[in-house]
């Protein structure tokens, strides 16, 4: 009787466990958020912005607009040419004239307004980033003018192919300069961003 208990077949019991169902919605939002990364943000382009609004106020435009007249002021001796030839260039600038005078009234007076402008509105994060941009950017365009003075001092021819070489110099820098002038300033009084070809790069690098 004993061996006959030893010789029956093993009976096992198995204890059934129900199946778990891929589709119910906690398992298919874990199994998505495993298999689906969550993609990198972009950064936004940098817009016009003031104070959080979407847009700069009336004093921010107007600070930005006013800034694109120092590097102007600065170089103004490069339209000598283009002045004396032309009238009408002349009537354009007519309105600047008391201005640029006072300006050009003491021999430091660009030097001032560089430290002023740097040092008193770029690094200034009471201003906000339009404001600090564009006056980045006119002094970076003011900086640059280093390269035509030198170049006039150490080259100046007093007739012949080297004197119209150098007035076509002044003359391309001064047109250049009146461009950015009309350019930066009506776009910041439209509360747009005016970018200057590599000027606009060095100047986001200086603008934390």
């Amino acid at each position: 009787m004993a061996m006959s208990n030893l010789l029956s077949p093993l009976s096992f019991t198995v204890k059934s466990f129900p199946l778990v169902s891929l589709r119910h919605p906690s398992l298919l939002t874990l199994t998505t958020k495993l298999r689906c990364p969550k993609p990198r943000e972009r950064r936004r382009p940098f817009t016009a912005q003031s104070k959080g609004s979407n847009s700069a106020d009336a004093p921010d435009r107007l600070i930005s607009a006013i800034c694109y007249f120092y590097p102007f002021f600065d170089g103004i001796q490069y339209g000598k040419y283009v002045l004396t030839q032309f009238t009408p260039m002349q009537l354009l600038i007519q309105p600047l004239v008391p201005a640029i005078r006072v300006f050009k009234s003491f021999p430091f007076n660009g030097f001032l307004v560089f430290l002023t402008l740097y040092f008193v509105v770029v690094r200034n994060r009471n201003f906000s980033r339009y404001v600090r941009f564009n006056t980045m950017q006119a002094i970076v365009l003011d900086v640059l003018l280093i390269f035509p003075d030198l170049l006039e001092r150490s080259f100046n021819p007093r007739d012949g192919p080297g004197l119209d070489l150098v007035m076509s110099l002044d003359s391309t820098v001064f047109l250049f300069l009146l461009v950015c002038l009309i350019y930066g300033s009506s776009s910041c009084l439209l509360g747009q961003i005016p970018r200057l070809p590599i000027i606009a790069e060095a100047a986001d690098r200086q603008v934390l």
